[in-house]
């Protein structure tokens, strides 16, 4: 008692460790009518064994790899850390698996190779999984069970980690009411029965052993996951030992704690330093069953350790109101230990102690939570580098924009000034002196500095090219402006109604992207663009249908009037071009001939039509992030109960699909894409998602692959019968209408591709598409002679507005990963991001090739 022990690390509470991380393990799951039905031991053990439960609450990116980083080093992972997630670099922080292995602890591991790549050399034994490949939920798992009997009954080792996959891939998949999902998590209650009933048979009389249970995020409505909804960041955590008490009565919802605080609790109960960088509290029932001088030594080793880690990022951390109280908590206990060790056992003792007890706690809390504020750190020299060379592209774009706008269109980019050249080679000097005294400067890891040479200086003629691309297109403006018009041109500068809705939306639009909330329901902008410009359209076409009407009816009888005394056919021929006064006017009086009888009716209808389209597509997703959890008409289809509605659904749609796409196909190509169609719907027929009319019952669930592989085929041919076509036009001869045909025919090879990778209750998404496309070429673009900014416009924002039709947002939750191993039979980097890339951007995409084939068709103009 003499001399203090504080800086020793206390002894380890357990003699072996075992981790069971299930992925996308939701809290309802185990806690849930979910967790009663199909995980009856876990639930017996809860609810009545030695166990503690607790909700676990993940910080988003709720992505594996950053989930792993908090668990192992308590600390919270930034965003970049999704697109590391692709490719796990090994894990440099202070963490606890490197803990453990300095302290001689064996380690074991079996599951996601992520574990690997982040602790490479750390486990005695391994096995990894790839965790990419989503179409495989049971190969993954067994893959990890086959090793647990053998390795159960070893001595060996004192940690063993195992990362189950399995329930992750039927949410991708299927999502969280999948049949699936059941048997699966059957599967995995069995697997933890073995497990425990294994640990508590070797237990030994000095140190029991421990199993935790936990999820590494869990997942949503649709099955994904990466966002921060409630089920996503909410797992459940199971501390499992007979160390624990016997729980008497049944358990209340569980207590929420931090994903973080695992690290630190871990590193106490194998007595392991915590790890230097974590943010987490150490859980206390666990320690619980303690004295009350361990307990305190256990919080103190935990605020010393957040204390320091406070210490080093802060630099007035005295004033910090958690320091403050750890601080006072200290003292406290200096007061508690004189007490004990003068052997006074009475009720002041136990009092004092709970009271620094809950000090140390509250200090604990505050400290945490000022440390999670600051933990977000910014490299600033490679954000002001891409943000430099965003505004000056931004710039460019602006300075081209009169050009780009005026009716020719065109888009002129000064490449080669020869007055700028010495001023390009200066500024590229002057950056690179810059890059090397902000490089050599730097204390912190900087992005853009760890960059090769080669590289850095290629970012640095970027810069002053654009910039010398600015200054040359500011000079030719001036030099414009002085020049005097040699004929005087009459403008025509008079703003229709849908000018001033394009210009006002897209400015909107981009100011409201300055509030956080605006972004995560930017759908909600898009939806109501489309509906307003559908309204303007529609005044437009009434105003053309019939307020010019007599205007129209007054002009032919002047042509008549001018045959007569003239008898020359000039003035007709002159009759449509607009007149200078009144260009829109005109340009309405000419279009108005092109609509007769039923088409002029079906023409005013049109936007009308594509409203009521719109209304049934918003409710078919809901998407953004405030009422995501609603339900929409998209859960009710995939539901199992309506497989059949399901069924009916996506043929009518291929259909559909198959009647808009082929009108302008040749025959070939015509009988591939029903071909192809066909096969879609075997595929999703094959992987259950839909039933033949003569299926009965339960038939066995495949892949898919080789009915994925023959859609593929079609896919390809159509591309390459058009992308031929294309080739033939530019070389060969200038036949616009062969470019055309070339054209479409790529577009209906890739609405063909979108209808294999879109889950089935999407596909009415692809067929309104293709009708909206249809009807507004038919019945608005071309009787109303829009120009090619309105029209590029126009397919913006549409493409934009069926982003969010396909049940997609802003969040990364909502990309769907299964469509990147569609026709996969194994994990193939570069075609599964391309497919999951093409299935998420399907609508601006095809909006924007479906722009192409309309320019190119309108070859008069």
């Amino acid at each position: 008692g003499m001399v203090s022990n504080w800086t020793k690390i206390p002894p380890p509470l357990f003699k072996k460790v075992v981790i069971v991380l299930i992925d996308a393990l939701r809290d309802d799951f185990v806690f849930g009518s979910k967790g009663k039905q199909f995980m009856p031991y876990t639930t017996q053990v809860v609810e009545k064994g030695t166990s503690y439960s607790f909700i676990a609450e993940a910080k988003p990116p709720t992505v594996t790899m950053p989930r792993i980083k908090a668990l192992m080093t308590g600390s919270i992972p930034g965003f970049i850390d999704v697109v590391v997630n692709l490719n796990s670099p090994a894990l440099l922080d202070d963490n606890l698996i490197w803990q453990a292995k300095t302290a001689g602890k064996r380690i074991i591991f079996y599951g996601d190779d992520t574990w690997v790549k982040l602790f490479p050399k750390h486990f005695v034994e391994y096995d990894g999984t790839t965790s990419f490949f989503v179409s495989d939920f049971t190969e993954v798992d067994d893959n990890v069970t086959r090793h647990l009997d053998r390795v159960l009954k070893r001595e060996d080792w004192d940690l063993l980690i195992l990362h189950y996959l399995g329930l992750d891939h039927i949410g991708h998949m299927t999502g969280p009411n999948s049949p699936l999902v059941g048997p699966k998590l059957r599967e995995m209650d069995n697997i933890l029965k073995k497990i425990h009933i294994s640990l508590l048979s070797k237990e030994e009389a000095s140190l029991p052993n421990l199993l935790v249970v936990c999820g590494d995020h869990g997942m949503s409505e649709t099955g994904s996951h990466g966002g921060s909804s409630d089920g996503e960041v909410h797992t459940p955590l199971l501390f499992i030992s007979s160390a624990f008490e016997k729980r008497s009565a049944p358990l209340a919802r569980p207590e929420h704690v931090q994903q973080t605080d695992l690290a630190s609790t871990l590193a106490i109960c194998l007595g392991l330093p915590i790890s230097r960088n974590s943010v987490g509290n150490l859980i206390l029932p666990v320690v619980g069953g303690k004295t009350m001088r361990e307990q305190l030594r256990f919080v103190h080793l935990n605020g010393f350790q957040l204390s320091r880690l406070l210490q080093e990022n802060t630099p007035a951390y005295e004033k910090d109101p958690g320091y403050e109280h750890f601080k006072i908590a200290e003292k406290s206990h200096g007061n508690w230990i004189k007490l004990y060790l003068e052997g006074n056992n009475s009720e002041v003792l136990l009092n004092l102690g709970k009271k620094v007890l809950k000090q140390y706690l509250e200090a604990l809390k505050t400290l945490s939570s000022s440390l999670s504020k600051q933990v977000a750190q910014y490299d600033m020299y490679s954000m002001m580098v891409g943000t430099v060379i965003i505004m000056e592209v931004l710039l460019l774009l602006l300075l081209s924009v009169p050009k780009a706008l005026s009716k020719r269109a065109e888009f002129e980019l000064p490449l080669s000034p020869p007055l700028f050249s010495l001023l390009f080679y200066l500024m590229c000097l002057l950056l690179c002196a810059v890059h090397v005294i902000v490089c050599t400067s730097a204390e912190s890891l900087c992005y853009f500095c760890s960059m090769s040479w080669l590289t850095a200086v290629g970012v640095m003629m970027l810069i002053s090219a654009l910039m010398c691309g600015i200054l040359s297109a500011i000079a030719k403006i001036f030099e414009n402006s002085r020049v005097p018009p040699k004929s005087p041109v009459v403008s025509s500068s008079s703003w229709s109604e849908v000018d001033l809705l394009i210009l006002a939306g897209t400015i909107g639009h981009v100011l409201s992207l300055g509030a956080s909330s605006f972004i995560e329901e930017e759908h909600q902008t898009w939806y109501f663009l489309i509906n307003t410009l559908c309204l303007v359209l529609c005044q437009e076409l009434c105003r053309n249908n019939f307020l010019l009407e007599e205007c129209d009816l007054h002009r032919s009888t002047n042509v008549k009037q001018n045959f007569d005394s003239i008898g020359e056919t000039s003035e007709c021929k002159n009759i449509d071009i607009p007149a200078p006064s009144n260009s829109k006017l005109g340009k309405a009086t000419s279009s108005s001939e092109f609509i007769k009888g039923s088409d002029k009716w079906i023409s005013l209808a049109t936007p009308w039509i594509i409203l009521i389209c719109c209304r049934l597509l918003r409710s078919l997703n809901q998407t953004g992030v405030q009422w995501a959890h609603r339900p929409d008409f998209g859960h009710w289809l995939t539901s199992s109960e309506h497989k059949s509605e399901l069924s009916f659904l996506a043929a009518v749609s291929l259909l559909m699909i198959f009647f808009l796409v082929q009108r302008r196909c040749s025959l070939v190509s015509k009988i591939a894409m029903a071909l192809g169609l066909l096969g879609v719907y075997s595929y999703r027929a094959a992987i259950g998602n839909v039933i033949f009319p003569w299926q009965h019952g339960g038939k066995d669930i495949s892949k898919g692959i080789i009915e994925a592989r023959f859609v593929y085929v079609f896919v390809l041919g159509i591309v390459f019968t058009g992308t031929k076509d294309l080739l033939k036009s530019q070389v060969i001869s200038a036949d616009s209408s062969t470019k055309s045909t070339g054209l479409w025919e790529v577009y209906s090879g890739l609405v063909l591709l979108a209808a294999l990778l879109f889950r089935p209750h999407n596909l009415p998404v692809l067929v309104f598409c293709l009708l909206i496309q249809t009807m507004m070429t038919k019945y608005i673009w071309i009787p109303l002679k829009f120009d090619a900014a309105q029209i590029t416009i126009m397919h913006y924002w549409f493409g934009q507005a069926f982003f969010y039709f396909q049940g997609n947002s802003n969040g990364i939750a909502t990309v769907d990963i299964s469509a990147g191993f569609v026709g996969l039979d194994s994990y193939v980097e570069i075609p599964a991001i391309f497919l999951t890339a093409f299935a998420t951007y399907a609508g601006p995409f095809l909006w924007a090739i479906h722009l192409l084939c309309y320019l190119s068709s309108e070859v008069s103009r």
